[in-house]
C-alpha cells in the first residue's frame, strides 16, 4: 500500500478521533482537577467567616473602574463598592471618552463619596490605558480592577488580599465571577459556562501552578508586579490574558480565589455574544503569538501546559470546521469512501453528550456553596456544548488570521458593551 493510499484510509479516522477525543479527554482533566481542588482546598473552608479577622494587616487597596458608556449601571456599581466591609480602600473611576453621560454621573457621585476620584479621558483610549493611568495615580500597593457593570461581594476585597499578603511572589489574584443575566436561555447557558468551563479550568490550572488568565472583570494586582512587567499592553484586545502571561513569564504567581464573588452582566443576544467571543479569541491568539519566544525557553516550562493546551484548542477549532465542511459534502461522496464512514458519529456523540452533562453537574455542585441557586439553571446549561462549541470554533477560525494581520501597536479601544436585557433580577 502506498503512502497516499494509507493516508487516504487513515486520515479521516485520525481527524474525527482528534475532534472527538480532545474535548472528551480535556473534560475529564478539568473534572479531575476541579474536584481535587474542591476536596483539598475548599471543602474545609468556611465561606461564612469574616475574612477581615484573618488578615495579618489591612493595607490600602485602590479599586479601579474603567468605564465606557456605563451610565445605566454605574451608580449601582459605585454604591456597591462603598458598601464593602474592607475599610481601607479608595476608588478611581476612569471615564474613557464616554458619550452617554457616564462622565457627568461620575462627577456627581464625587460630591457624594469622598473616597471616589474620577479621571476623564477626552477620547476613547481603551481599557488598558485607563488601567495604566489609574495605576500610576493609585495610592495603594494593591490594585483591584473591576468592570463598569460588576457588583463585587462585600467581602471580595478581603478574600483577595489573603493570598496577596501570604506571599510576596503572588502578582495577581482573580475572583469568581457570577452571571446576573439569567432571564434568557443564552444567559442561563453562560451560568453553566462560568462554572463548568471557567471555574473548573481555573481550579485545575491552579493545581498545576499556572493560570491561563485572571478574570478581567475582577482581579487584584500587586502594583510592584504591574510596574515590573511594564503595565498593561494598550494594543492587545484582551488585556487580562496579556497581563497574566507577562506576569507569569516574569516569575510572578497567580491565584484563583473562589470566595471573592463578583456579579456581572453578560450578552444575551447572539450578536453581542459573537462580538465578545471574537474579541476574546483574537486577544488570546495575540498574546500567544507575542509570548511564544519567551515561553518556549526552558526556564518557563511551567507555562508549557497552558501554552500547548491553548494551541491544541486552536487546531481543534480548525479540525472541527473541516469535519463540518466534509459533513456537508458527504452526500456526494461514494458510500464506500473512508471519509463517508469515519465521520458518522456512532456511539461517540452519546458518550460526549453524557460527559458534558456530568461535567455540568459536577461544576454546579462545586460552585453551589458560593452561588446557592445554581442547580436551578441546570436544564438551561445542558444546551451549552452545542451553542458555545459552535461559537468557539467559528470565532477561533476567524480570529487566527485577524490576529496574524493585526498591526502591532494598533490601540485596542472600547466598543459599547452588550450588558444583556435591561430587566435584571
Amino acid at each position: 500500500m502506498s503512502t497516499v493510499e494509507f493516508l487516504a484510509q487513515t486520515l479521516p479516522s485520525l481527524l474525527f478521533g482528534f475532534v472527538f477525543y480532545y474535548p472528551f479527554f480535556m473534560a475529564y482533566v478539568w473534572m479531575a482537577g476541579g474536584l481535587s481542588h474542591a476536596m483539598v482546598f475548599e471543602r474545609k473552608r468556611d465561606v461564612d467567616v469574616n475574612p477581615l479577622d484573618l488578615l495579618p494587616s489591612r493595607p490600602l487597596v485602590t479599586v479601579v473602574v474603567p468605564c465606557f458608556n456605563e451610565a445605566p449601571h454605574l451608580r449601582e456599581v459605585i454604591e456597591q463598592l462603598m458598601r464593602t466591609r474592607y475599610p481601607y480602600c479608595e476608588v478611581i473611576a476612569v471615564n474613557d471618552g464616554s458619550t452617554d453621560g457616564t462622565g457627568e454621573l461620575l462627577d456627581q457621585m464625587t460630591q457624594e463619596y469622598g473616597r471616589l476620584r474620577v479621571i476623564h479621558n477626552a477620547s476613547n483610549q481603551g481599557k488598558a490605558v485607563g488601567l495604566n493611568t489609574a495605576c500610576q495615580l493609585a495610592r495603594g500597593e494593591y490594585i483591584l480592577g473591576i468592570d463598569g457593570d460588576a457588583l463585587i461581594d462585600e467581602d471580595a476585597i478581603a478574600w483577595m488580599l489573603l493570598p496577596m499578603l501570604a506571599s510576596e511572589r503572588i502578582g495577581a489574584v482573580t475572583g469568581n465571577p457570577r452571571i446576573r443575566t439569567r432571564t434568557t436561555l443564552l444567559g442561563r447557558m453562560q451560568v453553566g459556562e462560568f462554572s463548568s468551563i471557567i471555574g473548573l479550568i481555573k481550579r485545575s490550572q491552579q493545581l498545576a501552578g499556572t493560570l491561563f488568565t485572571v478574570s478581567g472583570v475582577i482581579a487584584m494586582f500587586r502594583r510592584r508586579a504591574v510596574i515590573d512587567v511594564g503595565f498593561w499592553s494598550p494594543d492587545v484586545l484582551t488585556e487580562d490574558i496579556d497581563m497574566s502571561w507577562k506576569l507569569q513569564i516574569a516569575g510572578w504567581q497567580l491565584r484563583f480565589e473562589p470566595r471573592a464573588l463578583c456579579w456581572i452582566l453578560m450578552p444575551e443576544t447572539l450578536r453581542g455574544l459573537w462580538k465578545q467571543r471574537l474579541r476574546w479569541a483574537i486577544g488570546g491568539i495575540q498574546t500567544m503569538l507575542r509570548c511564544t519566544s519567551h515561553i518556549l525557553r526552558p526556564r518557563h516550562w511551567r507555562m508549557w501546559p497552558v501554552y500547548f493546551e491553548y494551541m491544541t484548542s486552536i487546531f481543534w477549532a480548525y479540525a472541527m470546521a473541516l469535519v463540518l465542511v466534509i459533513s456537508l459534502v458527504r452526500p456526494f461522496l461514494p458510500h464506500d469512501s473512508s471519509w463517508h464512514s469515519a465521520l458518522l458519529p456512532h456511539w461517540q456523540g452519546t458518550l460526549l453528550a453524557m460527559t458534558c452533562i456530568l461535567q455540568m453537574l459536577l461544576s454546579l455542585w462545586i460552585d453551589r456553596r458560593y452561588d446557592r441557586d445554581l442547580m436551578r439553571y441546570f436544564a438551561g446549561t445542558i444546551w451549552y456544548p452545542i451553542a458555545f462549541w459552535t461559537i468557539t470554533m467559528a470565532t477561533t477560525v476567524i480570529a487566527l488570521p485577524k490576529a496574524l494581520i493585526r498591526r502591532r501597536g494598533k490601540r485596542a479601544v472600547w466598543t459599547s458593551p452588550d450588558r444583556g436585557v435591561s430587566d435584571v433580577p
